[in-house]
């Protein structure tokens, strides 16, 4: 089956909505030809570096930027290359099924069946995800966009990948 997984959003995860504390920095950022501007905390990097090597876990990027976080995000929080899960182009709801609804659907076909444990900020993908047929055990750490990605979160995650 694999080693599990780690799937890491960017925007409300790693970019929160706002500057939480002064470790965050503003870094101006060009993906497809437009200027972004985002705000990272370097310390992620290390975190989620600690947590993929204690656990034998996998770091992927579960997010809209696709491999674009490889050359705006990842290098600027110390990630290597990393895979991605492939979105495509969003359709708009459709079906009453919002953003994180329909990327749940994404990554669950995506992991296969793997483990995972996903570190997200739209707040209905845990129980969309939970729906998807064929998903594998996994456990989704609901991030508050307006803080990110903080030490507690990577807490849970070690302790459910430990657990398993």
């Amino acid at each position: 089956m694999g080693s599990p997984l780690v799937l890491v959003d960017v925007d409300g995860v790693l970019n929160p909505f706002r500057k939480p504390h002064r470790q965050f920095r503003r870094h101006r950022v060009m993906p497809e030809g437009r200027l972004l501007r985002v705000l990272l905390d370097v310390r992620h990097g290390r975190m989620l570096l600690d947590l993929a090597a204690e656990t034998g876990a996998e770091l992927v990027w579960a997010t809209y930027w696709q491999d674009e976080a490889n050359e705006w995000i990842g290098p600027r929080i110390g990630l290597p290359e990393l895979p991605f899960v492939p979105l495509p182009p969003f359709p708009g709801i459709e079906e009453g099924r919002s953003f994180g609804a329909w990327k749940a659907r994404h990554v669950a076909a995506w992991t296969g069946g793997r483990p995972f444990v996903w570190f997200e900020d739209e707040p209905d993908a845990a129980a969309s995800l939970a729906a998807e047929p064929g998903v594998g055990d996994h456990l989704l750490v609901g991030v508050d966009p307006v803080t990110g990605l903080t030490a507690e979160h990577i807490e849970e995650a070690a302790a459910w990948l430990s657990g398993r």
